[in-house]
């Protein structure tokens, strides 16, 4: 008997039994059964790629049409996706490709900004006039120019405009080029005064007969840059304001560079003020020392002295002066004493003398030139804070610095400014609690402002929604679908002796006791098949179990199919 029930009923495959109970499903039933799964798995798939979306960024931006086109011919024929933004002056990418892609399109000189260079001459045709060859020249001439000055960091765009008068044989027509460049910056930057003049020294090197007063530079809100300061003017200039406060903020780096490891970042507070000279002045002086002095020195010295024995002439003018002499007599003289007559003979009778010194001329001669810029006066200003202590509880408290703490601070401050009391320079040092604001350091970013938290938090977020997704398709649909097509075995409790399923008292499989409502929730298709599998002699042999064990259920089942009877059927 149990070889002819195996004989009977052969235990069929997983795939045979989905197959029969997928072809028992109703024209109605199959239909939405596709649509379910096409809709879970069009989810699916939408959801994996919208978490798998790159992110894009910026590629290039505030860049010409004409480059524009050339940029998105170039990512086309690399098929690389890409997107046009802010009316097709930014161009982004995926975000893991943009640094190879900018690379990538440098290598192709892309983008050109707007400009063109000497390649303008490379399509230069045959027969072109001498005039359209010398604008060509300068076109390219003002692009190369205008590349080079976008290659500063601090300028996003330039144009350059350059007036090349035509050459003349006469002396007396001759003009000169003049150059103008605009610049638009970046925003935040400017150009310092050396960048400045690079760039009038560029434009004007690259012109012939081009001087650097002829070159002009103004900003993108038409501003002059190269405006030559007025020495009539009276007021400063944005350089000289600019080296004031370079000037100031050097001094007090040097309050903080020597405080700081003291008394601690923050605790400290330094301004300084500078009064800086920016007159010119040149003083020339010649000084005369009055003559002679002791320490003079004698250029030149001449001496003469005249000594003779004649007598010199005597006598009153006239006519008794000039007859001529007596005849001369001897005249009666004593003897002559000894000495006398030789020291009468020699005695000199006339001296003449003259000296003539000629001294040095004292003559100071002095060039003084004060350079500008030098400092005439400082003022500065120190507040410290007070310094924290433990009181014996352990608690910490601000107290006051003490006189020789603060005594020291002081003499570090005037030696790091270079204090000159002669020069009027001034230091007031104060000790004072500092408040909450001004001892506030950089306030640190909440953690959902994090970015790196918000990135991780958007990935999360993406993986958790693709989850769900994929938890909602396997409840609502796939396993739904494989309840009915491959519906779980039967458990031990609802088997009968012979370990065929019990059967209820209508003919159906009756489930087992305790099984949740959830497992009685069979569909009628797959209560169907499992009665289909079982011979005429089980389904007997289930009846016969079903009414012994529940005979009340089985009589009243018997009434209702004799009340359902045709009329003279049943009798």
């Amino acid at each position: 008997m149990a070889a002819e029930d195996t004989l009977a009923a052969p235990v069929p495959s997983p795939l045979q039994v989905i197959a029969d109970n997928l072809n028992k499903l109703s024209q109605r039933q199959k239909i939405a059964g596709a649509i379910a799964l096409a809709v879970a798995i069009a989810l699916l798939v939408g959801v994996w790629l919208w978490s798998n979306k790159p992110q894009y960024s910026i590629l290039f931006s505030n860049i010409a049409e004409k480059d524009g086109g050339a940029i998105i011919t170039a990512l086309q024929q690399q098929n690389v996706p890409y997107r046009v933004e802010n009316g097709g002056s930014t161009i982004t990418v995926p975000e893991n490709r943009a640094n190879e892609l900018r690379l990538m399109l440098a290598s192709q000189g892309l983008p050109k900004g707007g400009l063109v260079g000497f390649e303008l001459l490379e399509t230069q045709k045959i027969g072109v006039s001498q005039f359209n060859e010398q604008i060509n020249y300068q076109r390219g001439l003002e692009g190369e120019l205008a590349r080079t000055i976008q290659s500063l960091s601090a300028v996003s765009g330039a144009r350059v405009h350059l007036a090349i008068p035509k050459q003349s044989a006469f002396l007396r027509d001759e003009q000169k080029p003049t150059a103008s460049v605009v610049v638009a910056l970046v925003p935040g930057r400017k150009l310092e005064p050396q960048q400045l003049a690079g760039i009038v020294h560029l434009v004007s090197a690259s012109v012939p007969e081009l001087s650097s007063d002829q070159v002009s530079i103004i900003d993108q809100n038409g501003n002059l840059l190269t405006r030559a300061r007025d020495p009539r003017s009276m007021g400063l200039d944005s350089t000289q304001l600019g080296y004031v406060e370079e000037v100031e903020n050097s001094y007090s780096k040097r309050i903080e560079t020597i405080l700081a490891p003291v008394l601690g970042q923050g605790n400290f507070r330094a301004q300084v003020t500078a009064d800086v000279d920016f007159d010119s002045t040149e003083q020339t002086s010649e000084t005369y020392k009055p003559n002679p002095s002791p320490n003079t020195a004698i250029r030149s010295q001449q001496s003469n002295e005249n000594i003779t024995n004649q007598p010199p002439p005597a006598g009153v003018p006239g006519a008794l002066s000039n007859q001529p002499p007596v005849p001369a007599t001897a005249p009666i003289t004593s003897p002559p004493v000894l000495g006398q007559g030789t020291a009468a003979q020699s005695a000199p009778l006339t001296s003449n003398k003259s000296s003539t010194i000629n001294y040095e001329v004292d003559k100071t001669v002095q060039h003084i030139k004060r350079s500008l810029g030098s400092v005439k006066r400082l003022s500065v200003a120190v507040v410290v804070n007070n310094r924290s202590e433990k009181d014996p509880k352990g608690a910490v408290k601000m107290v006051s610095r003490s006189e020789d703490e603060m005594g020291k601070i002081d003499a570090l401050v005037r030696e790091a400014v270079g204090f000159n009391k002669e020069r009027g320079d001034t230091l007031n040092l104060a000790n004072t609690p500092f408040t909450e604001v001004a001892r506030e350091d950089v306030a640190e970013l909440p953690i959902w402002k994090d970015p790196s938290n918000l990135a991780l938090a958007k990935e999360a977020l993406r993986w958790l929604l693709l989850l769900a997704v994929v938890f909602f398709i396997w409840r609502a649909v796939i396993q739904p679908l494989m309840v009915t097509v491959m519906p779980p075995p039967a458990e031990a409790g609802e088997k009968g002796e012979d370990g065929e399923p019990m059967m209820s008292a209508d003919g159906t499989p009756m489930a087992a006791e305790g099984a949740t409502e959830e497992d009685q929730d069979i569909p009628p298709e797959v209560l169907q098949a499992e009665l289909a599998k079982m011979s005429f002699e089980k389904k007997v042999a289930r009846a016969k179990e079903i009414a012994a064990k529940e005979p009340k259920m089985v009589a009243q089942m018997l009434k209702e199919w004799m009340g359902s009877t045709p009329s003279g059927e049943g009798r």
